[in-house]
């Protein structure tokens, strides 16, 4: 490639071509999965969206460390905008003005993450689908997993204390409360808040400082995700009221929210909710959230923003529908047999 003026060949810098070339199957694998993603939602009526990814409010989840930037305007001013964590807010916005089920592959950052499993930026496949349970979008999960990924994979980066992962059968389904139960022994739900009663029913003793939240997290990592989604994926579903700020709770047991995550692999693979639709609940919610955010981290530039009060408003025309966000890289890194999330970024 060279320039108008008959200049020397164009050469990127530090563009690795050999890096990319030897991953360029594992690249390829990626376009497929893609291809085979929007398939999947077209033939199921899906309309595909894109939303802003530089927003005034980038999310509300505590522990999110985002990222910061500033638009100027013609006129001199200026305004703090956010690169969201997730189009969850505007695409609900879309589903209440429009009653349709839409999907988005969009690109996310959060800040302070990098690890194998792990990049600061990344791309997030959500969905929404009006008129849809909890049970109906894990029907639907699975679906998509096994019209892009191989009915068998095999262990990611062939692991030696791993099993082949097979998607062609039905998925495991686990409450939380069954699932602490069986794997961590401890019957979770009467202890929701108090940290003691539920270190006394783990065995375990509580850390300096720690709350019922840090240990319930504790726990569900050391004890309950190394044993599941192993030899075929696992639902995590009903998890702790506190636990899912964005989720409706179970008429049937309020102590619960209609939340699942998804586990594959030994991977967090994907976020789902019964959509709230109260927009009066979601305001307290939000409020609460900002509180433990504040004491947490205090206040700095880096975490204030406004209320996201166009997607309050939105709310109250949302219809009953179900959502989800599935980590599409991951997605990827299960469909090439890989442990790294940069073997399959073309750029990583």
């Amino acid at each position: 490639m060279t320039d108008g003026g008959g200049s020397a060949p164009f050469s990127a810098p530090d563009c690795d071509p050999d890096r990319i070339a030897g991953r360029l199957p594992l690249l390829r694998r990626r376009a497929l999965v893609a291809r085979g993603v929007r398939a999947f939602f077209d033939a199921r009526g899906y309309l595909e969206v894109d939303t802003p990814y530089a927003v005034p409010t980038p999310g509300e989840e505590v522990h999110l460390k985002v990222f910061r930037t500033e638009r100027r305007h013609h006129d001199g001013t200026r305004e703090a905008l956010f690169l969201h964590t997730s189009p969850e807010f505007a695409m609900k916005r879309v589903v209440a003005a429009t009653g349709l089920p839409v999907f988005q592959m969009a690109r996310v950052w959060r800040n302070e993450e990098g690890s194998h499993l792990h990049a600061a930026e990344f791309t997030m496949l959500e969905w929404y689908r009006p008129g849809a349970s909890l049970s109906a979008l894990m029907d639907e999960t699975e679906a998509l997993m096994r019209a892009v990924l191989p009915p068998v994979l095999a262990p990611p980066g062939g692991l030696a204390d791993s099993v082949p992962l097979r998607v062609d059968g039905p998925f495991e389904r686990l409450t939380m409360q069954e699932a602490f139960a069986r794997h961590a022994g401890v019957d979770l739900l009467p202890t929701e808040g108090d940290a003691g009663a539920l270190a006394m029913a783990a065995g375990c003793a509580l850390r300096d400082g720690e709350t019922w939240e840090d240990l319930f997290f504790r726990l569900l990592m050391e004890r309950v995700e190394p044993a599941i989604g192993r030899d075929r994926p696992t639902f995590l579903t009903h998890w702790p009221a506190s636990q899912a700020a964005l989720a409706r709770r179970d008429p049937d047991d309020p102590r619960t929210a209609l939340r699942f995550e998804l586990y594959a692999a030994g991977m967090e693979l994907a976020n789902a909710f019964e959509e709230l639709t109260d927009p009066v609940e979601q305001r307290r919610r939000f409020v609460d959230d900002r509180t433990r955010r504040a004491a947490l981290y205090g206040a700095v530039p880096e975490l204030d923003w406004p209320m996201d009060e166009a997607l309050l408003a939105a709310l109250a025309h949302l219809p009953p529908c179900a959502g989800i966000a599935l980590g599409f890289d991951r997605l990827v890194m299960l469909a090439a047999g890989t442990a790294r999330i940069n073997d399959i970024l073309w750029l990583a």
